[in-house]
């Protein structure tokens, strides 16, 4: 028995050094470029009061600005113009993290798009309640959709909350 727990403490340091070991996922300023631009489309997302899914017009305008690895990101809602915002995209120096959320995979489809899924610690819901949040973005020459689904803590299911879909 004392040997089998010998080798599976070898088996986990080995297995823990390797996965540390590998390269952090990162967003490549290639994707960023392709992110900037004006784009058009729609929003829909998940009414927590009445569970059903809302569709409505929405068009950003994403832009770099001065600062390093930061995208000015400009959200424009023709039917709702009092909701329309301005919100900077943060990405860390080191482009593993975009606004809070660590990248944990990124890559690149059938299409030529790029797939980015970054997930973080946060709250949601009416009621702020703990959740995991996990952002996917998917980003081409011709089209741009920015996925948010979380998974309440407690719980294993992901719930989709919105989805801005965009062309160009």
């Amino acid at each position: 028995m004392k040997h089998l727990i010998v080798i599976a403490a070898s088996i986990f340091t080995i297995v823990s050094g390797t996965l540390d070991a590998q390269t952090p996922v990162q967003i490549q300023p290639a994707d960023m470029v392709q992110l900037q631009g004006a784009w058009k489309g729609s929003l829909t997302y998940l009414d927590y009061q009445s569970g059903k899914p809302y569709t409505m017009p929405a068009n950003t305008n994403i832009s770099a600005i001065a600062k390093q690895n930061h995208l000015l990101v400009e959200m424009i809602y023709p039917n709702e113009t009092n909701a329309n915002s301005k919100d900077t995209l943060f990405i860390n120096a080191a482009r593993t993290i975009i606004d809070e959320g660590s990248i944990v995979s990124r890559k690149v489809l059938s299409n030529g798009d790029v797939e980015i899924i970054t997930i973080r610690k946060g709250q949601d819901g009416n009621d702020n309640k703990k959740a995991l949040i996990k952002k996917t973005f998917t980003i081409g020459k011709h089209q741009f959709i920015n996925k948010k689904d979380v998974q309440f803590e407690g719980t294993s299911v992901w719930v989709n909350r919105h989805v801005y879909s965009y062309t160009r």
